[in-house]
C-alpha cells in the first residue's frame, strides 16, 4: 500500500485502485468535498506526476480519455482547486508524494495500461438521485429524468414555461461552462429538438444561467456528469471534434434531426413563443429578441 495522507485529501494506491479521498479541512473546495471519494482503477490512469515547488508541491494524475464521465462533461473548465485528481503536498512530504507516484507509475508499466482513449466509462460519476440548487433554479436527476424547477429570480419567460423535465432517452449531451466570477456560466440540457436553437442561457428553458455563488453554481457539475455517465459513451457516437474551448467532444452533426424535423421544431417554438407573447408573458421587446434568436439559431 502506497498511502499519502494531507490536509487537502488522501491517496492510497493498493496495486490496482487510485483511492482519493478529500480532505475535511475548510480549504477544501465545497465540490471536491461533495463529489466525495473517488475509486481511480488503474486501467482508468494514463500517468501520474508530482509538481514540487518551493513552499509546497502537487501530486497529479492524468486519466486517460474516455475514461471519467466527469472530465467529459467539464471539458477540463473544471478551477484547479477543485480538481479531485490533484493534491496539494507540504514540502516535507514530498518524498512520499515522490513515492506513491513512482509506485502507480511502475504498476502502469506493469500492466502494460494503454494510453488510448477508451470505450467506455471506467468510472461511474456520482450516484443518483442527485440535486443542486442554483443561482437559477434546482436541477435534480433521478437516473431516468432530469427536473429543473425555475427560481423566483429566474427570468420570467422560463417561469412562465414551468418546470422542465427531460427524460434521458431525448437528450444528445449536457454543455457546461463554469461561473468564473468575472463571467456567467451556464448548463444545457441538449435535446435531438433543441440542438439547433442555441437561446441566451437566461432564456432557454433547457439551461441554466449560473451566475450566483460560484462556489455553489460549481456543484451543477455534479448533475451535468450524472447525466453524462448515462449516455451513450462519445466513442460511440461518431467522430470526436475539438471546441472552441480546445475540449474534444463528439460532433453534434450525428445527432442532427431531419430536415423535415427541423422545420417542425422551428415551427413549434415559434408557436409557443406567440402563445407567451398573447398571454403578456412577452413584451413586444422581449418577444422580438427572443423570436430572432431562435430564428438565427436554426
Amino acid at each position: 500500500m502506497a498511502e499519502i495522507i494531507q490536509r487537502d485529501g488522501t491517496w492510497a494506491f493498493d496495486g490496482t485502485t487510485v483511492r482519493i479521498t478529500p480532505g475535511l479541512h475548510r480549504s477544501v473546495p465545497l465540490f471536491r468535498q461533495t463529489y466525495g471519494e473517488v475509486a481511480v482503477p488503474l486501467e482508468a490512469i494514463s500517468g501520474v506526476a508530482f509538481e514540487p515547488e518551493r513552499k509546497r508541491g502537487r501530486l497529479r494524475m492524468r486519466l486517460r480519455e474516455g475514461a471519467d464521465p466527469l472530465l467529459h462533461a467539464t471539458g477540463g473548465r473544471l478551477p484547479d482547486p477543485a480538481d479531485p485528481y490533484r493534491l496539494i503536498v507540504d514540502v516535507d512530504r514530498a518524498g512520499v508524494a515522490e513515492y506513491v507516484a513512482e509506485e502507480i507509475r511502475r504498476a502502469l508499466l506493469l500492466d502494460q495500461i494503454p494510453k488510448e482513449p477508451t470505450k467506455t466509462y471506467l468510472l461511474p460519476g456520482p450516484p443518483v438521485p442527485v440535486s443542486v440548487r442554483s443561482s437559477d433554479g434546482t436541477v435534480s436527476f433521478d437516473g431516468t429524468q432530469v427536473r429543473i424547477d425555475w427560481a423566483d429570480t429566474s427570468d420570467r419567460v422560463k417561469r412562465a414555461t414551468g418546470p422542465r423535465i427531460i427524460a434521458v432517452g431525448d437528450l444528445v449531451q449536457v454543455e457546461w461552462l463554469p461561473n468564473s466570477g468575472y463571467e456567467d456560466g451556464f448548463m444545457r440540457f441538449v435535446t435531438r429538438e433543441t440542438s439547433f436553437s442555441k437561446l441566451p442561457p437566461d432564456k432557454d428553458p433547457y439551461a441554466l444561467d449560473l451566475w450566483g455563488s460560484t462556489r455553489r453554481d460549481l456543484l451543477t457539475a455534479l448533475v451535468a456528469t450524472a447525466v453524462t455517465a448515462r449516455l451513450p459513451h462519445p466513442s460511440t457516437r461518431g467522430d470526436l471534434a475539438y471546441d472552441d474551448e480546445g475540449a474534444r467532444r463528439p460532433r453534434l452533426a450525428a445527432a442532427v434531426p431531419p430536415s423535415a424535423d427541423h422545420h417542425d421544431v422551428l415551427l413549434r417554438r415559434l408557436r409557443e413563443l406567440g402563445e407567451l407573447h398573447r398571454d403578456g408573458v412577452l413584451t413586444d421587446e422581449e418577444f422580438a429578441m427572443t423570436k430572432a434568436a431562435v430564428l438565427r439559431g436554426f
